[in-house]
């Protein structure tokens, strides 16, 4: 047998175990948050815009939200305006919003939503701020200062928090078959822009739609255990245990919290897996065991 034939022998398998998830998924909504080394290499970043092209042709409807931390600190370097951080989060004065909003909700989303219609398929960028999308309030955090042990609120400038996600735009899209790519990107109540963590708002629209799953592409393979296996699947109450016992720590709390908000929220499903695999969003979906870390009820 040539080797042509068993290649597609193998696509054609591959094709058949397919079909069973196909036809359970058709019609279903996912919301992806797209993110890190996937949206920021090229091969990936090419890969990625065809499997949502693809997801979208065997009738799944994806929603797509990007960040874009690397961009705007790439911008901000070059305008010279220095960034601080607190609790991983970008204080965000009034220029910086502006920087923040053209990075987002200008140069990236438009190269996201135009790498997806060139993959072929139909797919436009909008802010949160397009439609009164999603509505945003300032975001209040407090730290305890361990010296006086004293909580302190922290000023994080123009940076928020979803309030309300008002889908009827995001509906309009679907009944004309169009793919949202959403910048995160919010509007107060008076007119205030405000500059929101993607993963946040993934999960707050995930929730609004009631989505199917929710996919956060990350850059680590999802949840892993203390001996850094990979964890499959979680319930909430796994979660709460993880995270009591330390197994859960640092940067991956505020990603199973949001997960964790999306499920209760009403999301089936919300999954933690890593962007930097090759069909990743394919693997997870379309295959029995999937690749990442799934959090349901």
């Amino acid at each position: 047998m040539t080797e042509a034939r068993k290649a597609a022998e193998t696509q054609a398998r591959i094709l058949s175990e397919a079909l069973p998830y196909m036809r359970r998924y058709h019609g279903e909504t996912f919301v992806i948050k797209y993110g890190g080394h996937a949206m920021g290499e090229e091969h990936l970043a090419d890969l990625f815009a065809r499997d949502i092209a693809l997801l979208k042709q065997v009738g799944v409807n994806p929603v797509i939200v990007h960040g874009g931390g690397p961009q705007i600190s790439s911008m901000l370097k070059r305008l010279n305006v220095t960034s601080t951080f607190i609790d991983g989060l970008r204080v965000t004065d009034a220029a910086m919003v502006e920087v923040v909003e053209m990075v987002l909700a200008g140069t990236l989303n438009k190269q996201i939503a135009a790498a997806i219609c060139k993959a072929g398929a139909l797919a436009v960028g909008i802010s949160g701020k397009d439609g009164g999308l999603v509505r945003a309030r300032k975001l209040a955090r407090t730290k305890r200062d361990p010296d006086s042990n004293i909580e302190k609120v922290l000023d994080l400038g123009f940076v928020g928090e979803p309030e309300f996600i008002d889908r009827r735009v995001l509906d309009a899209l679907f009944t004309a078959d169009i793919i949202p790519v959403i910048a995160p990107v919010g509007m107060g109540a008076d007119g205030q822009t405000y500059n929101i963590n993607a993963d946040t708002v993934a999960g707050a629209v995930a929730a609004a739609l009631k989505a199917t799953r929710l996919l956060m592409l990350t850059d680590v393979a999802g949840v892993l255990d203390k001996d850094k296996q990979l964890l499959p699947e979680l319930s909430l109450a796994d979660v709460d245990r993880l995270v009591g016992e330390g197994t859960i720590s640092g940067g991956m709390i505020p990603k199973v919290e949001t997960c964790v908000q999306a499920v209760k929220g009403g999301v089936k499903g919300a999954v933690i897996l890593d962007g930097r695999v090759e069909h990743a969003i394919l693997l997870e979906i379309f295959t029995e065991h999937g690749v990442g870390t799934l959090i349901r009820p």
